[in-house]
């Protein structure tokens, strides 16, 4: 298994890649010039060895319901490959039709209430705690955000596991 600092050097070394650091000490990498919504190539690399990598759209990738494969023990030449093929399925655009007859990355299937919370989070929405501690909730690219000011707290799959995070943490909507 590689360490955190060589997984991050591996993603590092595509230069088509952003480095994001999100929360937790995890960093995400997003192929910015990606042929669809999903830019999300490597998802929380975490200092612990865990983390993700897109593979939806490879052929033959073993990855999970929402298109991620596990790269805890993946040796470098896995890590670079599996990168390499997600860049490549990301930047393809099957058909010539333009932008609107490209299909969507598969994503996670609607979960009840996720279309109607989202038109309902077209303007983000404050979460306030008995302290007067305000985090964010917002819906971006088929994710929910929970931003503490500009910086990343989580995200979540669905309104509802958002919603419960929320609540756990004891905060309650509205200001």
């Amino acid at each position: 298994m590689l360490d955190f600092e060589r997984k991050l050097a591996v993603f590092s070394s595509f230069p088509e890649l952003v480095r994001k650091d999100v929360s937790l000490g995890r960093v995400n990498f997003h192929y910015e010039q990606s042929a669809y919504d999903k830019k999300t190539v490597g998802y929380h690399l975490h200092p612990n060895g865990n983390g993700f990598v897109y593979a939806a759209l490879v052929p033959g990738a073993a990855a999970d319901d929402r298109g991620f494969v596990n790269i805890r023990d993946a040796d470098e030449d896995e890590l670079r490959a599996l990168i390499a093929a997600s860049i490549a399925s990301l930047s393809a655009r099957p058909g010539a039709g333009g932008d609107a007859d490209a299909p969507k990355p598969p994503g996670p299937a609607p979960k009840a209430g996720d279309a109607s919370a989202a038109k309902a989070a077209a303007t983000p929405a404050r979460w306030t705690n008995a302290e007067r501690q305000e985090l964010t909730l917002a819906f971006e690219d088929d994710l929910w955000y929970v931003f503490s000011g500009n910086h990343l707290e989580s995200a979540f799959e669905t309104y509802e596991e958002a919603e419960a995070y929320l609540r756990e943490e004891g905060f309650s909507p509205g200001g």
